[in-house]
């Protein structure tokens, strides 16, 4: 039978500008050995899957530093202190691609690595999206909004254009809801 890992020790090695970087060292409970584990500890994040009245998706392309390219997406972002779910999404979803949503409703989490990560993902969707505003990312983003049918979307996850997991698994929410956008 598995048993949970003790916490014997917690040690922060680095601390960034959304995350920062744990020592963690624990002992198994099936040799006795204490080790060492190295995650991530960030705030929680949030996806929002965004139709128009129109039932066009709202995307967003942005540049990705991670793997130095372009990457087609949806609009989220990190779940600021004192923030639910639902109000980080309208947020994320104004900032990143002027629209507002007539109605948010959450759908729901994963955890984008538990192996390395200490958050989770949080999945909304937004319903009867109108653009309101200009764009406003932050300093660290170049975004281009682009409209897709469902169609369309289904497309560029084929051709490799969508691949970002945590979008893959936001849909994947969308798909087991009883929610028809």
């Amino acid at each position: 039978m598995l048993r949970s890992w003790p916490e014997i020790a917690r040690e922060r090695l680095a601390s960034f500008k959304v995350f920062d970087v744990l020592k963690i060292r624990r002992t198994s409970p099936r040799t006795g050995k204490d080790l060492d584990f190295f995650v991530i500890d960030t705030r929680d994040w949030v996806n929002v899957i965004a139709f128009t009245e129109d039932d066009q998706l709202v995307c967003v392309r942005q540049f990705r530093h991670g793997t130095s390219r372009f990457t087609l997406e949806i609009p989220g972002g990190l779940v600021e202190l004192g923030e639910t779910p639902i109000e980080a999404a309208g947020r994320e979803l104004l900032e990143e691609s002027g629209y507002e949503a007539e109605g948010l409703r959450f759908l729901g989490t994963v955890n984008p690595n538990p192996a390395i990560f200490t958050n989770t993902c949080g999945t909304v969707l937004a319903t009867g999206c109108r653009r309101v505003a200009a764009l406003s990312p932050d300093p660290g983003e170049d975004i281009e909004v682009v409209t897709l049918s469902r169609d369309q979307f289904h497309q560029a996850i084929r051709d490799g254009e969508v691949d970002h997991a945590l979008v893959l698994a936001a849909f994947t929410w969308l798909d087991l809801s009883d929610a028809r956008a």
